[in-house]
């Protein structure tokens, strides 16, 4: 009896030291006895002390919840889910393709050769070995010409374009169009004072023919 007394007494002075040194707390602060330095306060046999306060809903929103009473909060508590990485997302990719000129269209003409046609055939096929975006089509002219009916040309030669690819099986709403005159020629300055500029000049026709053309960019991910 005597001795059970003595263990009493010991385990009330050992709280009794531990309060004197803590701080003083309220119901909206920690429920953990905490001391100067901000640490819990263990007992002899390494329990963290709790305060009136304390309660498993109080314990999981204080810092040392996890700390001192893991095994009775909730598991997301104290081991929150491991964020997934976020797999990287393939960035659209473009494959440009300029089509030999000599190809494709004669001279005032939104006709496709049959060369053309060929050479369409492999975008078409191009186009299915990716997850196709968008295929752009943007038509040119040479310099014969006003430039208003050459705007108008190069626009007729997109759409031949466009519609021999909705034919192979590519969504038309996928291909985009634009026609861009005689502004973009390729031929630069190898086809200057080779006499009149009008299509009666078969030399000068077959000079400018590189820029009778459709440049087609197919953009997607492999």
């Amino acid at each position: 009896m005597k001795s059970t007394i003595i263990t009493t007494l010991l385990a009330s002075i050992g709280l009794f030291a531990a309060a004197g040194a803590v701080r003083a707390q309220t119901a909206g602060d920690r429920v953990y006895v905490i001391d100067q330095r901000g640490e819990v306060v263990l007992s002899g046999t390494g329990l963290c002390w709790r305060t009136g306060f304390w309660t498993p809903a109080a314990a999981a929103k204080d810092p040392a919840g996890c700390k001192c009473d893991k095994d009775l909060l909730p598991k997301e508590v104290c081991e929150p889910p491991v964020a997934q990485a976020t797999p990287p997302v393939a960035k659209p990719s473009g494959d440009k393709i300029t089509i030999a000129a000599d190809a494709l269209f004669d001279f005032d003409k939104a006709t496709l050769r049959p060369e053309g046609k060929k050479r369409l055939d492999e975008v078409a096929a191009k186009s299915k070995e990716i997850k196709l975006e968008v295929i752009i089509a943007v038509g040119h002219t040479d310099r014969i010409g006003s430039d208003a009916y050459n705007l108008k040309l190069s626009d007729r030669r997109a759409a031949s374009v466009k519609q021999y690819l909705v034919s192979k099986g590519i969504d038309a709403n996928r291909i985009y169009t634009e026609g861009k005159g005689e502004r973009n020629p390729v031929t630069g300055d190898k086809c200057k004072n080779m006499g009149p500029e009008t299509g009666k000049n078969k030399k000068l026709v077959e000079c400018l023919q590189p820029d009778r053309r459709v440049d087609i960019e197919l953009i997607g991910t492999k």
